[in-house]
């Protein structure tokens, strides 16, 4: 019996709708997991992140749970380097809320990139002091996820502290707790120098990284003007045989999440995975 592919979507990449009609999206592409960020997609319910009330997380899940969505990642997108110790200090505790009201949205995993320690894009990201930083932050995020029995799921970014599989590998290195685990979004690792070479890095971050990677973001690129610019899956040059093929072989059932694809081309670009994933 083959292994089905086991694909959601970002809630907000359906723009911010009623909650009965984001479900109703949802159904209608038959997504059974979801990656859920509630301040994008519903911010009034989160006049800030730290805002969030037990209600509010138990009311969203309750809905998505009912209707047999899962969220299997509740995205707290935070500047955990941020180089103001006060927004800094805000981003954690932003994450610490997400952390503790987990359960309450029916979700297991929190998600984040690291941020950067500018504005903008800045070399001063690539130091290892800069890596050092994400490493206390992180050190203070998995204490309180190994607390509230959830996980820290931590993104890797081309342009942020944390943007090669080595480096990622390094910070799994430092924490021996699986209450920390990896989104892998390969397409963020490509680089307007490097995507030439995108399989050996492709499979060099599914080595190294291997049954720590918790979910698999799914999103395509091309290179305009000397720089990445993200497309809708299928119609960039990401190769996605190698993602696909470990998500079939070596982590079956592993969920994917489908990121920045626009609702007008989802369909194109499930039937493009779903075509790769049964070749593979």
């Amino acid at each position: 019996m083959s292994i089905p592919l086991h694909l959601g979507v970002r809630a907000h990449d359906f723009t911010q709708v009623p909650l009965h009609e984001l479900i109703e999206k949802i159904k209608s592409y038959h997504f059974a997991h979801i990656q859920f960020a509630l301040k994008k997609s519903f911010p009034d319910s989160a006049p800030s992140l730290t805002a969030i009330s037990p209600g509010t997380a138990s009311y969203y899940g309750n809905a998505f749970r009912q209707a047999g969505i899962q969220i299997a990642v509740l995205g707290c997108y935070v500047n955990i380097v941020d180089t103001d110790p006060q927004k800094r200090a805000q981003a954690l505790a932003a994450f610490s809320t997400h952390l503790r009201l987990a359960r309450d949205f029916g979700a297991n995993l929190v998600g984040t990139e690291t941020g950067t320690v500018g504005v903008g894009f800045t070399t001063d990201n690539f130091t290892e002091e800069a890596f050092q930083e994400v490493i206390t932050s992180v050190k203070a995020m998995v204490a309180e996820a190994e607390h509230f029995g959830v996980t820290v799921g931590i993104e890797a970014g081309h342009h942020h502290p944390l943007y090669t599989a080595s480096l990622t590998r390094r910070l799994l290195d430092e924490f021996s707790s699986n209450n920390l685990q990896i989104i892998l979004d390969c397409a963020n690792l490509m680089s307007p120098t490097n995507y030439l070479h995108q399989e050996a890095i492709i499979t060099e971050a599914l080595k190294l990284l291997g049954d720590r990677i918790a979910i698999i973001h799914l999103k395509d690129f091309i290179v305009q003007d000397g720089a990445i610019k993200i497309v809708p899956v299928g119609q960039g040059w990401l190769e996605f045989e190698p993602i696909l093929r470990y998500m079939k072989y070596e982590r079956p059932h592993i969920q994917g999440i489908l990121e920045s694809t626009p609702e007008s081309h989802l369909g194109e670009s499930i039937a493009f995975l779903q075509g790769i994933y049964e070749e593979v």
